[in-house]
């Protein structure tokens, strides 16, 4: 291998990031309150910093229409899996059944869908 080609393979090295396989559901939690719900939902990640973690999960029916969305502003590196939650999210009525999807801040959504029957 020639001086240059080293080089190179050693700057392509150095300067890759390490990106996080995709961010799972590992648990969720719905309490009606009033017409709206709060959702609590436990997500882990390989998140490695601002370069790539979970920022965010939604509750979506089995359409794919938003019901509700919970934005994470930042990375949970020291903190896995953790729970963040969510309020005020209103449910049609009849609907027995959502969805939670997540997304990370280099993939964007994963189609990937976390089944959950509300509870009575």
């Amino acid at each position: 291998m020639t001086y240059f080609a080293r080089a190179a393979a050693i700057l392509f090295a150095t300067t890759t990031i390490a990106h996080a396989d995709a961010p799972v559901v590992e648990a969720v939690d719905a309490t009606k309150s009033g017409d709206s719900w709060r959702f609590s939902v436990t997500i882990s990640h390989g998140d490695t910093g601002w370069d790539d973690y979970a920022d965010g999960w939604e509750v979506i029916d089995a359409d794919g229409n938003q019901l509700g969305e919970r934005p994470l502003a930042h990375p949970h590196v020291e903190e896995q899996p953790f729970t963040r939650s969510q309020s005020g999210i209103v449910i049609p009525e009849g609907v027995t059944e959502v969805y939670i999807r997540v997304r990370d801040n280099v993939n964007g959504w994963y189609e990937d869908r976390y089944s959950f029957k509300l509870p009575n």
